[in-house]
């Protein structure tokens, strides 16, 4: 739980980092622009005088001067219009089309963005009625300026995104950690009782051969070892191999029928040809054990369970359906999660290890199919097609 809350605790401290260099980096771009705009007015304006001296000379004008000031604006896009709207001189525009009707309609335009944005100064000539405009546009450094924020902030949530990841990827490792350790431990503190209790059973069958209570105590140590085994195998790559999935899944059906009450059906739906699977048998009963164990206690030990195995070509399909009560819609994507549970008692591990097994070690997928409340839920699992199917004789 601490762990979840400093992943969150961080999680919030990046978002609020990122909108701050955000919004701070556009606060000072804002005023960078402005600055940047309001220096090439002053330059435009100039140019401006310059285009009006040129125009109106005389002997006091410096010719040179002026075509100095002309010249040396090389970043601005300019374009001057007289009073009828003729486009008499253009500079810094790029140049899109190549016919000259189209160079001078994309100019006509142009010049009607900059008067809508207020981009133009008007040189009143000689005669009061008439003028030229000078119309111009931002500089390619003002328009990267403008871009520049936004690309900033991408980065910023790029990088945020990453440590993210990088949080949720160490959490992961760490619980990956845990659960190889706990269950290692719990398979080795079970190891040496296991051996004394099978030393046990069988002094006791030679002492009692006729007792018919001692071979079911066998059946239970025998159990327990394979527990044991179950959990050793945990933290490791396990062995699969080619098995009927049929056997494994009548196996736990004849197991949880004799632990559950006579008021629990488990009905089987199952193909009548074999069907072959390359699972680690001991694992993969697990999952289905602890998905019928949880459809029981969904049930409160009355109603019926319905294990179902169906060959969909590309892959094999079982479900595990309860007549129970249910999950609800806002927990549906939490029951996977490590402790998770709707039980009073319990630990919220069970669904977590069967995800596991399923999807990392059998690449495989499990998941809700549906679930009603007061009606039930079905569990799905996908798997791989083994090397052969075939029916029985």
């Amino acid at each position: 739980m601490q762990w979840t809350d400093r992943i969150q605790q961080t999680k919030i401290i990046l978002v609020i980092a990122a909108i701050i260099i955000a919004a701070a980096s556009l606060v000072v771009s804002h005023y960078l622009v402005k600055d940047l705009a309001d220096q090439e007015r002053s330059r435009m304006e100039l140019w401006a005088e310059a285009m009006r001296s040129l125009n109106m000379p005389d002997t006091n004008t410096d010719l040179g001067l002026v075509l100095k000031v002309i010249e040396d604006n090389n970043s601005i896009p300019v374009i001057v219009v007289d009073d009828d709207q003729e486009i008499t001189a253009f500079r810094n525009v790029r140049i899109r089309k190549h016919t000259s009707a189209d160079t001078l309609m994309y100019l006509q335009s142009e010049v009607q963005r900059m008067k809508k944005m207020n981009r133009f100064i008007r040189i009143n000539l000689e005669s009061s009625k008439d003028y030229i405009d000078v119309c111009y546009d931002e500089s390619l450094m003002i328009k990267r300026l403008n871009i520049y924020p936004y690309i900033q902030l991408g980065v910023v949530m790029i990088f945020v995104l990453i440590a993210i990841f990088a949080l949720l990827t160490s959490k992961k490792a760490e619980q990956n950690k845990v659960w190889v350790g706990l269950s290692k431990e719990t398979a080795h503190q079970l190891g040496t009782p296991i051996s004394s209790l099978m030393a046990w059973t069988e002094v006791l069958k030679d002492n009692y051969p006729e007792d018919e209570l001692i071979p079911e105590m066998a059946n239970d140590v025998k159990r327990l070892e394979l527990i044991a085994e179950r959990f050793s195998k945990i933290g490791s790559v396990p062995e699969l191999a080619s098995v009927n999935l049929l056997d494994v899944m009548n196996r736990v059906a004849d197991y949880m029928s004799h632990r559950t009450s006579d008021k629990v059906i488990i009905e089987k739906v199952f193909p009548i040809q074999e069907i072959v699977v390359d699972v680690n048998a001991a694992l993969f009963e697990w999952v289905i054990e602890n998905l019928c164990k949880n459809a029981v206690d969904a049930m409160n030990g009355s109603g019926k369970i319905t294990l179902f195995v169906q060959d969909e070509g590309e892959h094999i399909a079982i479900e595990v359906s309860d007549t129970g009560k249910g999950i609800k819609k806002k927990d549906i994507k939490h029951v996977f999660k490590p402790g998770f549970t709707t039980k009073k008692r319990g630990w919220g591990l069970g669904l977590s290890l069967a995800k596991r097994i399923v999807e990392e070690y059998h690449k495989g997928r499990i998941f809700v199919v549906n679930s009603e409340l007061g009606k039930g839920t079905t569990f799905r699992i996908e798997l791989r097609k083994g090397q052969k199917t075939k029916c029985f004789s």
